[in-house]
């Protein structure tokens, strides 16, 4: 991919159902207050992918911070954040999926929405199938669209609220009418910032996608440093204009908060091309969950915590058997989508909530660990995380009393325990598999430049000393 397909992809990667969609639901969760639970999400995910950035930056890699929790903490840990991540963006796949064919099915209803769910499916394998290149320069094109999208939103939204619009504005009412701006308590905020976490996802892919890209020391520090106004202007400013614009309780909201915005502003038409746009938005995110779960698993695979058939590529270097595994669980879906089409997305949004917060957290605590070990070693880095080692660790008490506050509540709990009780779970069986094929610890770069001995293996999909080099490969050890 070239820079401008990694640049763009950061812009659009995380706009996709958890903005279009899952920000209605976050608002009916938490009220007006749920721009307390974005504000808390946006600035620690800014702080998170800074520390990200500092390690793709120094060592860009498909396997990204499943690759760097390796090199931390161990293979074990390396393959519980692989699979959880992997898990999570299938799951994810599914609800793009399926929030597009919910909203085009209820505009024009050409089909029934698992039969529009089926054709998404299949196009986007497809896509994803022709070679890395092309699917950048989709993602690029797709990126732009939904960039240029919601910022037609905010304006007419702002129109909206300043009463320029014909339609009469609610002023600032319903910040405080319908309950007051905290209608759901304290509690309503941290149900909201597990709803927000889902919104927030995709935009890790970025680091996913640097290790196909043209010089991506540079590229990757340009892309991370687009998301600070991202999150300012797409999530805030949409969810402002939204609890402005209506009541947090409407229906309405919970179903599309966008067409409903528009609807309301009295453009009906507007409202109409919105429901395209969204759709459209909604399959591209589709489209980078599915190249970002296809690599992930195609690293894991590599690095031999997955099984080995999943390396398998085509002449484009496309790892066929991963993308192909990658979109299992979508086509389950479309089933789902026939049996149930009104709660699967519903579902699907609550299963990866918590799943997030796993994975930011070990990523901290990876950068916490590998930036320690690189200072220690005089090792120079291209791209530093802001106000090491303090804003490090005061994200990591952030991110443990989202957790605790998390745990008060019934719902959110049930979530927090089984994500974790699923991350112990794949803990022990990557333990288990490491020791049994003696993949005891990631080589250090002074290892390597040492001659520490060790397998290669080729690596069609990546550039050249970037995924799996040395320094990321496990080796095999008797001992550490």
């Amino acid at each position: 991919m070239k820079g401008r397909h990694l640049v763009m992809m950061s812009l659009g990667s995380a706009i996709g159902a958890g903005l279009f969609v899952g920000s209605g639901v976050g608002i009916q969760a938490a009220g007006p207050a749920v721009l307390i639970s974005y504000a808390i999400a946006g600035v620690m995910i800014v702080l998170i992918m800074r520390m990200l950035g500092e390690m793709v930056a120094d060592r860009p890699t498909s396997g990204a911070f499943s690759v760097y929790a390796g090199r931390a903490m161990g293979p074990a840990t390396g393959f519980a954040v692989g699979w959880l991540w992997w898990v999570q963006l299938i799951i994810v796949i599914a609800a793009e999926a399926t929030a597009a064919a919910q909203i085009l099915s209820a505009t024009w209803p050409i089909a029934p929405q698992w039969v529009l769910a089926l054709i998404f499916m299949c196009v986007f394998t497809a896509i994803n199938l022709s070679g890395v290149g092309r699917f950048g320069e989709f993602e690029f094109w797709f990126s732009l669209l939904k960039v240029v999208a919601v910022l037609a939103f905010l304006v007419i939204g702002v129109l909206f609220i300043a009463d320029l619009l014909p339609t009469a504005s609610p002023g600032t009412t319903n910040l405080t009418e319908h309950g007051g701006f905290m209608p759901q308590g304290i509690g309503g905020v941290a149900a909201g910032l597990l709803i927000v976490a889902f919104a927030f996802g995709g935009i890790e892919i970025v680091a996913v996608a640097a290790a196909e890209t043209e010089d991506p020391q540079r590229n990757v520090g340009r892309a991370i440093r687009t998301i600070m106004w991202r999150i300012l202007v797409f999530y805030m400013g949409s969810v402002l204009i939204m609890v402005l614009a209506m009541p947090w309780n409407s229906e309405d909201l919970g179903a599309s908060p966008f067409v409903a915005v528009l609807q309301t502003a009295g453009l009906p038409a507007v409202a109409t091309t919105m429901a395209v746009v969204v759709t459209v938005a909604l399959l591209s995110s589709l489209n980078a969950n599915l190249y970002g779960a296809s690599r992930m698993i195609y690293s894991l695979s590599h690095r031999e915590l997955a099984p080995a058939g999943l390396q398998s590529t085509n002449k484009h270097g496309v790892p066929v058997a991963a993308v192909l595994a990658s979109v299992a669980f979508g086509f389950v879906t479309v089933a789902l989508n026939y049996l149930w089409a009104e709660e699967i997305l519903g579902i699907l949004i609550n299963i990866v909530g918590s799943t997030l917060i796993f994975i930011w957290t070990t990523t901290i605590l990876s950068h916490l660990i590998l930036r320690r070990q690189a200072e220690r070693k005089g090792r120079e880095l291209t791209l530093k995380a802001w106000g090491y080692p303090w804003l490090s660790v005061l994200t990591l008490i952030a991110m443990a009393a989202v957790i605790v506050l998390g745990m008060t509540m019934p719902e959110v709990r049930q979530q927090i325990l089984l994500t974790g009780a699923l991350f112990a779970i794949l803990w022990v069986i990557g333990a288990i598999l490491a020791r049994r094929r003696g993949v005891v610890r990631f080589r250090s770069p002074e290892e390597v430049d040492a001659g520490a001995t060790g397998r290669t293996r080729a690596n069609p999909v990546v550039q050249p000393g970037t995924e799996d080099s040395d320094a990321t490969r496990p080796t095999r050890s008797t001992g550490d």
